[in-house]
């Protein structure tokens, strides 16, 4: 009788430390729209939204009050604090009315931002 009672203590007692171990397996939570510097280098002024929803796709967020920005936003949650740190990367455009005037955010602008597409 008590070398079971042994052997439920030694089982329960190693499954609760197991549970509290780091070596767990924690993915890697990526949310958002995730976006390359190769895409935003394609982005020009004078854009239709139409058109940079075909290079970015569709943004994560969009402005209540105002449909002329959009935002796209992606942050990554590492699982485990070996394999780097959590990041987010912010892209903010800018429109009038249906043109792409000013982007902001994480990312460089291109040197040919500032040239319209040729159409």
């Amino acid at each position: 009788m008590k070398s079971k009672l042994k052997l439920i203590v030694a089982l329960v007692l190693a499954t609760s430390i197991a549970g509290c171990s780091s070596w767990i397996y924690r993915i890697d939570v990526g949310q958002g729209n995730y976006v390359i510097q190769d895409d935003v280098d394609k982005l020009r002024i004078g854009m239709t939204k139409e058109q940079v929803h075909f290079v970015l796709g569709e943004p994560v967020l969009r402005d209540s009050f105002d449909e002329n920005i959009y935002y796209y936003v992606y942050k990554l949650k590492r699982g485990m604090s070996s394999r780097g740190e959590d990041f987010r990367k912010d892209l903010i455009l800018h429109f009038d009315g249906d043109k792409l005037t000013k982007m902001s955010g994480d990312f460089e602008q291109p040197e040919e931002f500032n040239t319209p597409l040729d159409i």
